[in-house]
């Protein structure tokens, strides 16, 4: 079988012009239609910018309110947080019309000044903490966080706890 090459073909055009007073004309068309164009897209951004005006306070409102309500729930479910994870057993409590959550994040490793942290890795004979293209290794330095504990410029976060308030929605069929 004989691959042949595929050629690609051109769109048919479905307007063209036929005289240099066609050209003319279109050209004239052609910029009516682009200023048209622009005049819709600065009137619909007018009118977006009304409607974002109208509804911003509303919103800010909500913000507020929606953020005082966490607050709120937050502290009562601090205050209670025994009660609700069942003495530090389990780490959600489910609250009939929503669930609270606490969850710890993973620990993590910031370095201020890279060079002198390298330099004092070399100098205690910690270079397994050093990558060969002269970078910290924080996941090594996160499996051992003890070796690094004295060295100016680790911190190491951990048990960094989120709170969260998950509603539960009905949907309506």
């Amino acid at each position: 079988m004989v691959n042949t090459k595929k050629r690609i073909k051109a769109a048919a055009s479905v307007y063209a012009v036929q005289s240099k007073e066609e050209v003319t004309t279109s050209i004239r068309n052609l910029g009516d239609i682009q200023r048209e164009l622009i005049r819709l897209e600065t009137e619909m951004n007018d009118k977006i910018a009304d409607i974002t005006n109208s509804y911003s306070s509303t919103i800010e409102l909500l913000r507020l309110k929606s953020n005082q309500l966490q607050a709120g729930i937050q502290i009562w479910c601090e205050a209670n947080r025994d009660e609700l994870t069942n003495n530090g057993k389990v780490k959600s409590a489910n609250l009939v019309t929503g669930e609270v959550q606490w969850r710890n994040r993973p620990p993590s490793c910031t370095i201020r000044g890279v060079e002198s942290v390298i330099e004092s890795l070399k100098q205690l004979n910690l270079t397994r903490f050093i990558r060969t293209k002269e970078e910290i290794n924080k996941e090594a330095i996160l499996n051992e966080p003890n070796a690094v504990i004295h060295v100016p410029g680790i911190t190491i976060k951990k048990d960094v706890e989120d709170f969260a308030i998950v509603p539960f929605e009905q949907e309506i069929v």
